[in-house]
């Protein structure tokens, strides 16, 4: 269960802006407007534990063990 990701992308015209990945635990911005969307909300600590409480809610609670 350690290794299960959460990834959240977000894309505008086919095109991936932001991704947030769970094992980094921020955004990442791969265009010029995806940065600045990165940054500004990797600097929301409520969004950031938002999202990170997504791992929990979404994927571990989807996941049997063997």
């Amino acid at each position: 269960l350690k290794d299960i990701e959460f990834i959240r992308s977000i894309y505008y015209n086919k095109l991936e802006i932001t991704r947030f990945s769970s094992s980094l635990g921020r955004f990442v911005g791969y265009t010029e407007y995806g940065v600045k969307q990165a940054e500004y909300r990797n600097n929301i600590p409520s969004f950031i534990a938002a999202m990170k409480a997504q791992r929990e809610a979404y994927c571990l609670n989807h996941v049997t063990a063997f």
